[in-house]
């Protein structure tokens, strides 16, 4: 086996981690520290879906997988990182995808690179802002064949698409749906009719999804690669904070 070269896709975790709109701050603490015991211990209360994190089937689909149910092969695999520029609200669309290259191939893992993933931080600008996947998308995904899908961006799911505009317990933030309305002149549901398409449509289909991938994404732009990116073992979960990365042979440039 050659050398490899790793890659990290993932964004930072820690103390003040950006966190989606309805999320309490995560919380770090100290249990024992190395005046007190001699040791390090933290104890850590925090949400699985912020970072880079992975969404299990169970979190969007009753009676679905959890994420210990999930065969690991699912998180690993050949995969293209694809270039698909995006500005706000903007809208990932089947064509986009049909004509992105490296050309995504029926079981690839698919990293959808907007440029986004710069913006990350504790911003309306990243999280309600972002352009995104929706239900058009998710439907090429699946007949496609894919094995896996990663965003820079929020969620799987185009930001208004979510309970950010006007569904599930949204609008989570409805200045966000007035601006979209005056810049448009139409209601949000008139454009993003559905609640989370395309995670339905993903994990329904035995498609799994990474959302906030960044990290040093750049390297490998354009590229086919390796990539991985493994959620905890943990028993009926609904998702996993992960670390994500691509591999590359050391001399792919």
């Amino acid at each position: 086996m050659g050398k490899k070269r790793l890659v990290d896709l993932s964004q930072p975790f820690g103390h003040n981690v950006p966190l989606w709109p309805y999320f309490p701050d995560v919380k770090i603490e100290r249990f024992h520290y190395h005046a007190k015991s001699g040791v390090l211990s933290q104890q850590i209360t925090t949400f699985m879906h912020c970072s880079t994190h992975t969404d299990s089937p169970a979190h969007v689909i009753e009676g679905a997988q959890y994420t210990d149910e999930v065969p690991l092969d699912k998180y690993y695999g050949t995969g293209v990182v694809v270039d698909i520029p995006k500005g706000k609200w903007g809208v990932i669309t089947a064509k986009d995808l049909e004509n992105a290259r490296p050309k995504i191939e029926k079981g690839d893992i698919v990293i959808v690179h907007t440029g986004w993933h710069k913006k990350y931080s504790d911003s309306k600008e990243y999280f309600a802002y972002s352009p995104g996947l929706y239900k058009e998308a998710g439907e090429w995904f699946v007949e496609k064949g894919v094995k896996a899908v990663g965003v820079d961006q929020q969620a799987l799911d185009h930001p208004l698409g979510t309970a950010i505009g006007p569904h599930g317990p949204g609008p989570l933030l409805p200045a966000v749906c007035e601006e979209y309305k005056r810049e448009t002149g139409r209601d949000v549901k008139e454009d993003f009719p559905y609640w989370e398409p395309c995670h339905n449509l993903l994990m329904g289909n035995g498609i799994m999804g990474w959302e906030n991938v960044g990290g040093d994404i750049e390297e490998v732009v354009g590229k086919r690669v390796t990539i991985a990116g493994w959620p905890i073992r943990w028993v009926k979960g609904d998702g996993s904070i992960v670390r994500l990365v691509a591999i590359l042979d050391e001399g792919d440039q």
